[in-house]
This record gives C-alpha cells, sequence and structure tokens, in this order.
C-alpha cells in the first residue's frame, strides 16, 4: 500500500507522479471528446426533451473534463485552457471509440447522425466511467478521491438515462432493434480502448491511483452481462471488446480526433491570451 502523509509528498515522487499525470489526461480526455460529440446533437437529437436532457449530461461530462484539467494544471502540466484546446491530437489519450464521428454529415449541414450508435457509445462509456470513479473513491491521491465521490452522484442519473433508452430501444420495433444491434457490434469493435488504462497501468495500480485494469474491466463486463440477459441480448462473438482501430491511450486516434479538435480549438487559438 503506498501512502504519503500530504498530497504533496505524491506529487513530488516522479513516478507516481508520471502515472498520476498519464491516468489524468485519460480521464480528461475522454469526457472531453465525449461531451464535444453529445454537443453535436443539441437541435437533432430524437425530440425537444432529449434536446434539454442531453444537453444536461454533455454540460457535467465537460464539467468533469475541466476538473481534471485543472488537476493537471496544478500538478505543472500548463494551464487547463491550454491543455484542452493547443495540444495535438497525438498527444491525446482519449479512446478511439469516443472521437468517432456521430455520422455522415455535421452538424450545420445535413447531419445523419445515429442515434442508436449514440445509445450504445454513451451508455457502455457511463458503465465504465462508473466502475472508474467507484474505483477512484479508494485513490491513493485523495483530491482525485474526493472529485470522483462528488462526480458519481451526477453520473447516477447519466447511467440511469442511456439505460432507460437502451432498454427501450433494444426490444422496440423490428428497425430499432436492428439499427440497436449494428451499434452494439460497431461499439464493441474498439470499446476495449475506453476499458485499457494504457501502458502505465500496472504503474498505476501498483501505486495504488486506480485499480487493476482486469478488475475494472470484469467489472464493466459484469454489469454488461446482467443487463444483457434481462434484455435477450447476445454479447457480439461472446468475447470482450477488443480494439480494432489502435489504442488511444498509446496516442494513436483516427482523423474525427483531428477535425474535431480544429472545431474546438478554432476560437481559442483566435486569441490564447484572453480570458475565457
Amino acid at each position: 500500500m503506498v501512502e504519503f502523509q500530504t498530497e504533496k509528498d505524491g506529487e513530488q515522487d516522479p513516478i507516481y507522479k508520471r502515472a498520476l499525470v498519464e491516468l489524468l489526461y485519460q480521464l480528461a480526455d475522454d469526457d472531453f471528446i465525449l461531451a464535444y460529440r453529445g454537443s453535436e446533437w443539441l437541435g437533432v437529437a430524437p425530440h425537444i426533451e432529449e434536446d434539454v436532457a442531453f444537453s444536461s449530461i454533455n454540460q457535467d461530462t465537460m464539467g468533469h473534463a475541466v476538473i481534471y484539467y485543472e488537476m493537471l494544471e496544478e500538478l505543472g502540466e500548463g494551464k487547463a485552457d491550454d491543455l484542452a484546446h493547443l495540444r495535438e491530437s497525438k498527444e491525446f489519450r482519449n479512446a478511439i471509440i469516443l472521437e468517432e464521428v456521430n455520422g455522415p454529415g455535421n452538424y450545420l449541414i445535413e447531419p445523419q447522425f445515429d442515434w442508436a450508435f449514440a445509445v450504445v457509445r454513451n451508455y457502455f462509456y457511463d458503465i465504465s466511467k462508473t466502475v472508474r470513479l467507484y474505483s477512484l473513491k479508494k485513490s491513493s491521491y485523495k483530491p482525485l478521491a474526493q472529485v470522483a465521490e462528488k462526480m458519481l452522484l451526477e453520473e447516477y442519473y447519466h447511467l440511469m438515462h442511456w439505460k432507460t433508452w437502451f432498454s427501450q430501444l433494444v426490444n422496440a420495433t423490428d428497425e430499432s432493434k436492428k439499427r440497436m444491434h449494428q451499434a452494439i457490434d460497431k461499439v464493441w469493435e474498439d470499446f476495449g480502448g475506453v476499458l485499457t488504462l494504457g501502458p502505465l497501468g500496472e504503474e498505476m495500480t501498483r501505486l495504488n491511483i486506480i485499480e487493476d485494469e482486469q478488475l475494472l474491466k470484469e467489472n464493466w463486463m459484469k454489469e454488461i452481462r446482467e443487463v444483457f440477459e434481462t434484455l435477450s441480448v447476445q454479447i457480439p462473438n461472446n468475447k470482450e471488446p477488443s480494439m480494432i482501430r489502435g489504442d488511444g491511450r498509446s496516442g494513436e486516434f483516427t482523423e474525427d480526433l483531428t477535425i474535431a479538435l480544429e472545431t474546438l480549438s478554432e476560437v481559442y487559438k483566435s486569441d490564447p491570451a484572453a480570458t475565457w
């Protein structure tokens, strides 16, 4: 068990700090890019009530990303806003499935977004996020443990929201079932990227910053199996999720991330010295 008299003791240990910083980038970047993808649904969600609900969820999720970036700023990584808007794509550590576009077109020009994909991706992600936050409540880095406990209060409602959508659509009309099962297969192919802690995962666990990657994955799979069994849904190929397009934790990414970051940072880059 790694114990420090104060948070500063941990921050001054170079091995501990490296593992902590790496995890915080993963947590921040995952929330940041998924909140952006969610924001693109504003005005094109299935109905007005969902516009409001999804917007609220995205605000919470982006707020969580901000908290993580601010923690990184406190650890000497640079200004929180710079970390979000001035890093290059290869420096991000989000899982690839989270950066994927919502569908053909874009927010302003003929958005042909896939709601089934949005439901499955967000539901799977919020299950994994809940698992991680419960683990982080026991983190040896106390500031992280404290924010995890607060985030769980909001995450409860996010998870309930997506579970409702998932449960209703996966057993609704034939067309709904078809689209949902296609979305499940699609997300499953790359969701392994969300469930990994990357190259420094073993160090994170050894230093008690977060629990073991395999344990986190097993806890996620346990939740998924229970839901799938209740709804008579088959786990794709009876296997754990994979990472077909690569490992975002290692700096691998797609063009979707590059384009998204260009959009997100356009205003900020126009005057980085301004107060935002």
